[in-house]
């Protein structure tokens, strides 16, 4: 008799427990024990069921959900348990990590292609050469080249984060004090551009570490696409905006703007951005282990200074290298000379060859993103890492080289700008190549191998932006500069193709 009276309360406190997390529970111990309740559980499985409806309406109408991770929690609602394991959260934390990396990227190109527009009035009023054009575009390479190492170093040390806004607060500084400084002297200009250049150096490192760390391996390569999506669309919204601001309020007009937003943007990077996704206060538990789960290579701040020697001692480390050095080449000189191209070839005024120069920078955002696309639908179609590699960075070097050659034919803008919208947009498959492989060969010391192979960039950038200048002064055009640029293209897909690979090296 004392266990049957003792029955109803049991079953009342039982009966009070959803059954919505059944599946945790063991009646192992109910069925052996003789508690006198057994042959009153059929006839409330219909209250069960109702009491189970009536518990998932309020789950969804309150928002609550109960941590069944380790069992029963005696049926606590607990509102951040919600946030932690997904309910509720509609656009996942990675992707709003990527966005603010694309917009970033955004302005750090805007602000390189300000100067870009603005070089021609500011040529015009100082009385500057072609040669010296060339000297003021590559004044911002000065930085960059010595910049690229140390920040690679202090990512793998530091992590992007701080690094990424150090860099971001520099260069926003650095630009809204250029024309301050174009007014004072020509000196002035050109140190300015070089320590614009040195905050600069520290973008890409911090992008590639950072995305590392936040995506699964099968989604890297989107990402990244994503990220330099926004890195392509400031050289639109750069060519774009200068001449308008230039001609309404003044040279100094898109420097104090592009400034500004880079300023905004450190602010809300520091408040919600973190180097891990571990260590994040905004991502879901479920978000957390999607991450962890697709993980190869993960890379981890280390304390010690990366092996030189052993870097440089891989020739998958070489092919990152000359890949990088190459793509920078033709890059810089597009980049650096497309509004004076279109100025001095075809006679077009400012404002003209800024919408010339910004549709190939347009398509090259879309067939970036793309690139990543189908490079993680291949490699998650299982084709080998490198062989996905090897094939972006072909079609990355090879299209470029054949539109360039092309374009000594070109006899009209439109013909021009076309044949450039084709360079630059197969160039852009150049992201999914050797800027993803940096990772797979060495994701430990990813940050200061990004950055040696990007002084070497930086170092061809420098002399293919000044010998443009030379060239086109000595010889009366681009064609010859062009078709150097496209063998260079050719060669260096031959290195890449004996030598990259996808596997982890170091």
């Amino acid at each position: 008799m004392a266990a049957t009276n003792s029955a109803p309360p049991l079953l009342h406190s039982y009966q009070k427990r959803p059954p919505v997390f059944a599946p945790h529970l063991s009646f192992v111990s109910f069925k052996k024990t003789q508690l006198g309740f057994e042959s009153r559980i059929s006839t409330t499985k219909l209250e069960w069921k109702g009491r189970e409806e009536q518990w998932q309406s309020k789950v969804k109408r309150h928002g609550g959900v109960r941590c069944a991770a380790e069992g029963i929690d005696g049926g606590m609602f607990v509102r951040k348990r919600a946030r932690e394991d997904g309910v509720g959260v509609s656009i996942p934390e990675r992707f709003k990590v990527v966005f603010l990396v694309a917009c970033v990227m955004c302005l750090c190109n805007a602000d390189r292609v300000v100067m870009s527009v603005a070089i021609v009035p500011l040529a015009a009023k100082h009385g500057w050469s072609s040669s010296f054009l060339g000297i003021v575009q590559s004044s911002f390479l000065w930085g960059y080249i010595f910049s690229s190492v140390i920040g690679g170093a202090l990512v793998d040390r530091y992590g992007g984060k701080r690094v990424f806004a150090c860099g971001v607060f520099l260069w926003s500084l650095a630009t809204l004090l250029t024309p301050l400084a174009a007014n004072h002297s020509t000196m002035s200009l050109l140190a300015i551009r070089a320590f614009f250049g040195l905050a600069e150096g520290v973008a890409l490192p911090s992008m590639s570490t950072l995305l590392s760390r936040w995506f699964p391996t099968n989604e890297r390569a989107s990402a990244v696409g994503i990220s330099m999506a926004g890195f392509h669309l400031g050289n639109v919204i750069g060519l774009l905006l200068t001449p308008i601001m230039l001609s309404t309020i003044g040279i100094s007009g898109p420097f104090i703007l592009f400034s500004s937003l880079g300023l905004l943007w450190v602010m809300t990077w520091l408040y919600r951005v973190t180097d891990d996704p571990m260590e994040s206060h905004f991502i879901s538990r479920s978000e957390q282990r999607l991450i962890q789960a697709g993980k190869r290579g993960s890379p981890k701040k280390s304390s010690k200074f990366p092996p030189l020697h052993l870097l440089l001692s891989k020739l998958p480390s070489w092919a990152i290298i000359f890949a990088n050095a190459t793509n920078n080449w033709g890059y810089f000189v597009l980049l650096s000379w497309m509004p004076v191209y279109f100025k001095s070839v075809y006679n077009v005024n400012l404002k003209q060859a800024a919408w010339f120069s910004a549709v190939p920078w347009a398509t090259m955002a879309i067939s970036g993103y793309l690139a990543g696309l189908a490079s993680d639908f291949l490699i998650n179609a299982g084709y080998p890492t490198t062989f996905v590699r090897k094939l972006m960075q072909t079609i990355g070097f090879i299209g470029p080289a054949v539109t360039l050659l092309c374009l000594n034919y070109a006899n009209t803008p439109t013909v021009a700008a076309t044949l450039m919208t084709a360079a630059l947009s197969l160039s852009s498959f150049s992201q999914a190549g050797f800027m993803l492989n940096i990772q797979d060969i060495a994701p430990q010391y990813a940050g200061i191998l990004h950055g040696i192979s990007n002084s070497a960039g930086t170092l061809a950038a420098i002399i293919s932006t000044i010998g443009t200048g030379y060239f086109v002064q000595w010889l009366g055009s681009f064609q010859a500069f062009l078709t150097l640029t496209a063998g260079l293209y050719f060669v260096t897909t031959i290195f890449w193709n004996l030598f990259a690979s996808g596997e982890q090296v170091l």
